[in-house]
């Protein structure tokens, strides 16, 4: 398909390439965080733990991997809601958002043994909306 803007006849990507958010290009550091929190998650929620009958709230990670973890939590959710601001990407924000809120309210109100079960569902879903907001705008570059 072609648009013709000011007699110049360009491709219609041409035309979303000028509305990529730079937000939007570090969509692959956060695809790494999201499989790095899926790691975390097995190794102090995962199966050998609920067959221990550990509980994970008493051997947490330490104050220097729970700091590095928090903050990225903290920046993740900044990231998401910096990314409203285009319209272009905005769909993909409203969905990471909007998983993350489910997967929230779910993880509340279940067992010690499913968090781990809706944890790693969540972690799928969100790679997922990664995974095509990152092909999105890389494809408009």
């Amino acid at each position: 398909m072609q648009v013709r803007e000011t007699g110049i006849v360009r491709p219609a990507a041409a035309i979303y390439a000028r509305d990529v958010n730079g937000f939007a290009l570090i969509t692959p550091v956060f695809i790494l965080f999201e499989i790095w929190q899926l790691v975390m998650s097995e190794r102090y929620v995962g199966i050998k733990q609920i067959a221990r009958a550990a509980n994970p709230r008493e051997m947490g990670p330490s104050e220097v991997i729970a700091f590095l973890w928090s903050s990225c939590i903290i920046l993740y959710g900044v990231w998401m809601l910096a990314l409203l601001a285009s319209p272009g990407v905005r769909i993909y924000a409203l969905c990471l958002l909007g998983t993350t809120a489910v997967g929230y309210s779910v993880r509340r109100n279940c067992s010690i043994k499913l968090i781990l079960v809706v944890l790693t569902f969540e972690g799928a879903i969100r790679v997922g909306f990664l995974s095509f907001l990152s092909s999105v705008v890389y494809s408009h570059l």
